[in-house]
């Protein structure tokens, strides 16, 4: 009875449950960057069909809108992504082209008044720009969220319970430098 008694206190003390709470925080909080990268792939095919309404628009910059969406597309997303830095890497490689190609197609929309000034257009680039923020908004989170299990993971003595579990330190979002400049407006 002593040695059990011994194990469990043990077991309590070395983080052994806090790891698999935390664990879950990130895959709650994973579930929501994918539900916001899916909210905006949604909204792309709506928006290109209002773009190409307009008819000087500059085809390349659409071109481009469905070609970064397509890659989007074709990156296999699971549970897995969140536990493999180069899968993480490459999830966001896609969504940063995707980010890349939308600014792109918003700016250049600037020099079509009659685009701007289409009820369509405007209601998309609102969502478009709401479900930005909320991008950043949930991959904030899951940052810090991940920070959060990291932290249980490498820290003594829940480190212990992290090894019995077989539970590692995981990737995160990084930044990507060729986003830190905005585009340039042509007027």
């Amino acid at each position: 009875m002593v040695a059990l008694a011994t194990v469990l206190f043990a077991l309590s003390g070395c983080g052994y449950n806090e790891v698999i709470e935390r664990d879950e925080d990130v895959k709650g909080t994973w579930a929501e960057v994918q539900n916001q990268y899916k909210r905006r792939a949604d909204l792309v095919p709506s928006l290109v069909k209002v773009v190409q309404g307009a008819a000087k628009f500059e085809q390349e910059t659409l071109k481009q809108v469905v070609e970064a969406r397509a890659s989007v597309a074709g990156v296999k997303i699971d549970a897995s992504t969140i536990e493999d830095p180069a899968k993480l890497a490459e999830f966001e490689a896609a969504q940063a082209k995707l980010s890349g190609a939308l600014s792109r197609l918003l700016v250049v929309a600037e020099n079509y008044p009659d685009l701007k000034a289409s009820a369509a257009f405007r209601d998309l680039q609102a969502q478009l720009e709401g479900t930005e923020n909320r991008i950043a908004v949930a991959r904030g989170r899951y940052i810090e969220t991940v920070a959060e299990y990291n932290k249980v993971v490498l820290r003594f003595p829940s480190s212990i319970g992290a090894g019995m579990r077989g539970k590692k330190e995981r990737p995160t979002f990084t930044g990507d430098p060729a986003n830190e400049k905005p585009p340039e407006i042509n007027l």
